[in-house]
């Protein structure tokens, strides 16, 4: 059924003009949005959505996450307090997707599903691990996030940190489900636990299923000591010669540390690089600058939160220090992750994904000053409405495709369960 939204203040999200309009939405994942001047006449395979005046935008992407971080809000600390990154990933973060399996899975991503609606978000690219509960978990987090009415782009993050068999598995697992029709990436951990077998398998499945790599890259100067230390030869430098910068579907997470040959690699590459500031600051790896990377820089989370309004603010405000950031590129790199979603191809993105903020602002609006409103006055708090592929998932705030209530007591269940297992350990 066609959603006619009336009343509504039409944000455009590349212009940033404003215009009072009535939007004619239809479903799908393939469907669209008309902008009309005026309210056609009703029929009976539409539904009215009154506005009220609200601003009404495209909605949100994430550009690159790990949704089973959803279970890490007051997980039982570490065995011992990391005093590095290595360690961080050593004593948190491994030690945490060891214990993962299917249900934890799933109900993490119906959580972060749920989130994300609430907070205008309504596609995500995840970077998923789980080493020992590997077949099965990326259609596990599809059929969720399916379920809750989201589009996704996901990947299995392969290393060869936990053996040759669980390498394997997560190989196999990123083939079936790349072989079952489903859209994703080929995903691999960071250069530091990959080997050369892994890295070429990986670039071979990309090319095979005409889809990228999705990867953390120089998050830390570990991950570029060890490659000086077992290649000769940085990490970017190492990604190039495996033939693993040429797809314009790849996308690099964080790319902190690079010095000016690797940036100049990645400026004459076609290839996406995803900024998450306030992940590089709670790890103390430091802050990247992004400026002279070319025009593919995008915003993700990495696991911290999924509120992009937040992550923008939050990419605004490092980059003053870093980068002398300005408003225009700041909102560019929220809105990019929807380019690379539409060179991978992926479904469910389209311009039938709008949210409907109540933004109350005592100053006006205008389209020479809305990036000031997005970077210092926009946030979750105004999400009022939300549609996903042309279907209301979110209304007047609540989760209208699924019982919240459930959703978020099947994560409890999860969640305890998981902190058991880290207790134990």
């Amino acid at each position: 059924m066609e959603l006619l939204l009336t009343n509504a203040r039409w944000l455009d999200p590349d212009t940033l003009t404003l215009h009072d309009a009535c939007l004619r939405v239809t479903p799908g994942s393939d469907g669209d949005l008309e902008i009309l001047d005026r309210r056609p006449q009703f029929s009976d395979n539409q539904q009215e959505l009154d506005c009220a005046g609200k601003l009404v935008t495209r909605s949100f992407a994430l550009g690159h996450h790990h949704l089973y971080s959803t279970f890490a809000r007051g997980m039982p600390a570490p065995p011992r307090t990391p005093t590095n990154f290595p360690e961080i990933l050593d004593l948190v973060w491994w030690r945490l997707d060891k214990r993962l399996d299917l249900p934890m899975i799933e109900a993490s991503a119906l959580a972060t599903a749920l989130l994300c609606a609430k907070r205008g978000v309504t596609f995500v690219v995840d970077h998923h691990a789980s080493p020992f509960a590997v077949e099965g978990s990326l259609e596990t987090i599809a059929k969720a996030f399916d379920a809750v009415g989201l589009g996704h782009l996901l990947c299995y993050e392969m290393s060869c940190r936990d053996g040759e068999a669980v390498k394997e598995a997560g190989l196999a697992e990123t083939e079936a489900y790349l072989a079952s029709g489903r859209i994703g990436q080929v995903g691999l951990h960071a250069s530091f636990t990959v080997d050369d077998d892994l890295l070429a398998r990986a670039v071979a499945l990309a090319e095979k299923y005409r889809t990228g790599l999705h990867l953390h890259v120089a998050e830390d100067p570990a991950d570029q000591n060890h490659c000086l230390e077992q290649h000769g030869k940085r990490v970017v430098q190492r990604l190039a010669d495996a033939g693993a910068l040429t797809s314009p579907c790849t996308l690099l997470a964080h790319c902190v540390h690079l010095d000016d040959t690797e940036r100049e690699l990645l400026r004459r590459s076609p290839v996406f690089v995803a900024q998450a500031s306030e992940s590089n600051l709670n790890n103390n790896v430091g802050l990247g600058r992004y400026d002279d990377l070319g025009p593919r820089v995008i915003l993700g989370t990495d696991g911290m939160h999924v509120d992009m309004l937040r992550a923008l603010k939050a990419a605004f405000i490092a980059g003053q220090s870093a980068e002398s950031l300005d408003f225009r590129e700041a909102y560019d790199r929220l809105r990019r992750t929807h380019e690379l979603i539409r060179r991978v191809n992926a479904p469910g993105d389209g311009p039938n994904n709008l949210v409907i903020l109540d933004y109350d602002t005592p100053t006006p609006m205008t389209p020479d000053n809305m990036l000031g409103h997005f970077l210092f006055g926009l946030e979750a708090v105004h999400v009022h409405t939300v549609i996903a592929q042309g279907r209301i998932v979110v209304e007047n705030r609540r989760l209208v495709s699924h019982d919240e209530a459930d959703i978020l007591g099947y994560g409890r269940e999860q969640a305890q369960r998981l902190w058991e297992r880290l207790a134990d350990s």
